[in-house]
């Protein structure tokens, strides 16, 4: 295998320096060499009295700065967590059950991920009531419906940035000038557009915000939370008084660095990775309508510059990536891919079944090629004239 490169639609190359997807990224090696002292030698308690302890806390007090710098915080508003879920998790449940003596009620959309849908069916069974609203033919929720949607219980308004199938960027801007003119809190899951796009806290309005490191180059097991000052919130694990007293548990100092490296990596970065990223997404569209007849899922341009997302015309998606060789590819999010059913964001932008079932996700990264790109457009090229589609050039259906 060696000189092959395996890709994920996502894009995996063998080479692990060239590894990237919606999923998950590689740990960039600038962020290793960042982690590696305080996994070898400063393993000292942050949270300890001597110089050892001293260490690892200077350690994590630098990457909560920079993780505040790169959304545009202070750093007394970001707690470290596990990851996206927990942060979700903490989010919804922190604020249900901080204001449950104002009210009961959430709003949120039908295309969030499972990380905050299964936490409101939780927190339903509970007695709070959730309003999910619905989305356009491009997966973007309309700010009006979510004004709609609010009575005199709600306490929280929660609606990611980005989606993590199609890419779709939502109105948040424009969603939390309504959460602040009715007083409520608003929430987005920030998991797929931190590190890709420009974030800031005070641009989009929001109160609350989510982010997992392993999306941007960090490693897998820590994210943060970002909390404005003032925000009333539970915390989710109950123990001593780390992180401001709001998430208790020694901090996971290697990965907090980590992600305060892949923090500052991300904006010293992020104008000459959309420009390249998008080049390159655009490249592959374009080279797909060549070969087949597609449809963009998604906004065609308020989306994240690294992801495309499209729908064969008459072919089940799951019989092309079975047949792919150094390509793997998401028929949908990658923690369903087990099920084979039509996407549930899919489904909620009415994409009929058929082409539902014909959807791949791409996620390009930071060290895709434009020789990679033509790779996998070869390789689909051969494995619909195995399979027997016909050749079909011209518009997208």
């Amino acid at each position: 295998m060696a000189g092959r490169k395996t890709f994920f639609a996502h894009f995996y190359p063998l080479s692990r320096e060239k590894t990237h997807n919606n999923a998950s990224t590689p740990i960039d090696p600038n962020v290793i060499v960042e982690m590696e002292p305080f996994i070898r030698q400063y393993y000292g308690n942050p949270s300890s009295g001597h110089w050892f302890g001293k260490k690892g806390r200077e350690a994590v007090d630098t990457a909560r700065r920079q993780v505040a710098e790169l959304i545009g915080a202070s750093p007394h508003e970001i707690i470290f967590t596990s990851g996206g879920s927990e942060s979700n998790n903490h989010a919804l449940k922190g604020v249900a059950f901080a204001l449950k003596g104002k009210g009961n009620h959430i709003v949120t959309s039908v295309v969030e991920h499972p990380a905050i849908i299964n936490p409101c069916k939780y927190l339903e069974t509970k007695g709070f009531k959730v309003t999910y609203v619905g989305v356009d033919e491009y997966g973007c929720v309309n700010a009006d419906d979510i004004e709609e949607a609010i009575i005199d219980e709600t306490v929280l308004v929660s609606v990611m940035h980005a989606n993590n199938e199609t890419g779709t960027i939502q109105p948040i801007a424009e969603i939390s000038k309504i959460c602040r003119k009715r007083g409520i809190y608003f929430h987005s899951d920030t998991a797929q557009s931190v590190g890709k796009i420009p974030v800031d806290v005070n641009e989009l309005g929001v109160d609350l915000l989510t982010i997992a490191g392993h999306k941007f180059h960090a490693p897998k097991g820590v994210g943060a939370l970002y909390i404005r000052e003032g925000v009333d919130v539970e915390p989710l694990i109950h123990g001593a008084s780390h992180e401001m007293g709001l998430r208790a548990g020694t901090e996971n100092v290697a990965g907090v660095v980590g992600l305060g490296k892949a923090s500052l990596m991300s904006a010293v970065r992020m104008d000459e990775y959309i420009k390249n990223i998008r080049y390159l997404r655009d490249l592959l569209h374009e080279k797909l309508k060549g070969i087949a007849a597609v449809k963009l899922n998604g906004h065609p341009t308020q989306r994240l510059p690294n992801t495309l997302n499209v729908s064969f015309e008459g072919i089940d998606s799951s019989a092309l990536v079975s047949k792919l060789e150094d390509v793997a590819l998401s028929t949908g999010a990658a923690c369903h891919d087990q099920v084979r059913r039509p996407s549930t964001v899919l489904t909620a932008m009415n994409i009929p079944a058929e082409l539902a079932m014909g959807a791949v996700r791409f996620s390009l990264g930071r060290f895709n090629t434009e020789d990679e790109v033509n790779y996998v457009v070869d390789e689909i090229k051969r494995v619909m004239s195995e399979i027997g589609i016909k050749k079909m050039r011209g518009e997208d259906v």
